[in-house]
């Protein structure tokens, strides 16, 4: 009754909507730009890369794009560059805090229908609208009554499901979980073309939804490559002015030289080295939610201290922790303050875009605690990584065998101990010993995967061409 309650409100909510609209602005003229594409996620568009890419491949085949979304976080230069693509802000709110939580939820969703479907209205008349899920609800219910409107194509690209995310606060069988689940169904099916991240979840939506998907693998951008041993000196020297991890281990022996933990420059000639007997870079970027568990990294840096302190010979450690905010950062920075460790120094910088592809090109080591909520996504995190030509080491999940190749292009594991033996595996005699990190790597170089340009080519372009 209550899930039927909720699913009649918002139902009457859709249609209030759609009258609204009609009678609060009337339709404009097909003299809008034929080309247009308005790129829509109801989240941080600074953090929503791939919907950047679908906008900068789109501004790269002379479409204008509208780039829809909350502005948080500063999306990528290119992005604020390009003159084809301009910026729609939505205003991110804040959740009503009087009453029970369904009725604080079902306003939530109602406000953001009206203001994301008011924000749809006023932008100029685009051929598609090209809808990230999730966040679905309401978005996608939002942008099916705005191409009605606009009589424009409906895209979803389907990142993951919403309502599995949801279940990993609220269980599957709560009722908000099967509202959200019943509604992506349903409005899903209203949309002209899909894509979607494996293959996994294009069998899935067509098994499951009756929703014919293509698949667009998430690939790297051209910028995701090895940093020059310069560049990196740079980067480290930038970092060091706030992150002690960075700063060198002891006093530089020469005037001439300019020193980090990790390289040393000669500042006559500008030629830079690594420096001996630097710590091993170990990097790892999160969002801080329910889906990723660092506890399983954090209890096998434990174990890995506790090797070298046994006598094995092993590096010291630097473990960058990239991500700027989320739910769970304060709880796992309380944990990382609570460990106290010799050999191993934790840092959670906040980094520029242009500086994230920079530092995952310099580490020696990727760590993903990706766990996919419905088995179905790949993390992109790691698809940079390798794009970056680093070797990573993933926990495992049911369709990770789609990007990570165990033992070929880097590691998978199932729990903290595991993780532990593979980061001693790798890491035993480095630098100077070449092993199982050198060979991944030599994998990484000779793979010559496609980025994305070439990708989206290949995939999306032929699906706008279709009706143009």
């Amino acid at each position: 009754m209550a899930a039927g309650g909720a699913a009649l409100l918002l139902a009457a909510a859709a249609g209030t909507l759609v009258l609204a609209a009609l009678l609060w602005r009337r339709r404009r003229a097909a003299a809008g730009d034929a080309g247009r594409v308005c790129v829509a996620v109801l989240g941080d568009l600074g953090r929503s890369p791939r919907m950047q890419y679908h906008a900068l491949s789109l501004a790269r085949h002379g479409r204008g794009v509208e780039l829809l979304g909350y502005l948080q976080t500063r999306p990528h230069g290119d992005v604020l560059r390009s003159g084809k693509i301009r910026l729609v802000p939505v205003a991110d709110l804040r959740g009503l805090r009087v009453g029970p939580k369904l009725f604080q939820y079902v306003i939530k969703v109602i406000v953001q229908a009206i203001q994301l479907l008011y924000t749809m209205l006023k932008i100029d008349q685009p051929s598609y609208i090209l809808l990230q899920n999730p966040p679905g609800l309401p978005s996608i219910a939002v942008a099916w009554v705005a191409c009605l409107f606009w009589r424009s194509k409906l895209i979803i690209d389907w990142h993951n499901y919403g309502y599995t995310i949801m279940s990993l606060n609220h269980g599957r069988n709560h009722p908000l979980v099967q509202i959200a689940k019943w509604y992506e169904k349903l409005f899903g099916r209203l949309s002209d073309y899909n894509l979607c991240v494996t293959n996994a979840m294009k069998e899935d939506l067509w098994v499951n939804c009756n929703i014919k998907a293509v698949t667009l693998y998430d690939k790297p951008a051209s910028y995701f490559k090895e940093t020059p041993l310069e560049l990196q000196h740079h980067l480290y020297v930038k970092l060091a002015k706030d992150y002690e991890p960075f700063k060198p281990r002891t006093e530089s022996s020469s005037l001439n030289a300019e020193w980090t933990a990790f390289t040393e420059m000669d500042e006559k000639n500008g030629h830079v080295i690594k420096a001996r007997g630097r710590p091993a870079l170990l990097i790892s970027s999160t969002s801080w939610t329910e889906d990723e568990d660092f506890s399983v990294l954090l209890k096998a840096l434990e174990d890995y201290e506790r090797y070298i302190d046994e006598g094995i010979e092993l590096p010291s450690l630097v473990c960058v922790i990239t991500g700027s905010k989320g739910p769970l950062k304060d709880y796992y920075n309380g944990l990382i303050n609570k460990l106290h460790f010799k050999h191993i120094q934790i840092c959670t910088p906040w980094l520029e875009a242009e500086d994230y592809p920079l530092l995952l090109g310099s580490a020696d080591l990727g760590v993903c605690l990706h766990k996919s909520s419905s088995g179905l996504d790949l993390p992109m995190k790691v698809v940079d990584m390798f794009g970056c030509c680093l070797p990573v080491c993933a926990i495992y999940f049911e369709c990770l065998h789609e990007l990570v190749k165990h033992d070929e292009n880097g590691l998978i594991f199932r729990d903290s101990n595991e993780l532990a033996e593979q980061l001693k595996m790798l890491f035993l005699g480095f630098p100077t010993l070449e092993g199982k990190l050198h060979n991944f790597r030599k994998n990484l170089r000779a793979s010559k995967q496609l980025r994305w340009d070439e990708s989206w080519d290949q995939t999306v372009l032929p699906l706008l061409g279709q009706n143009e």
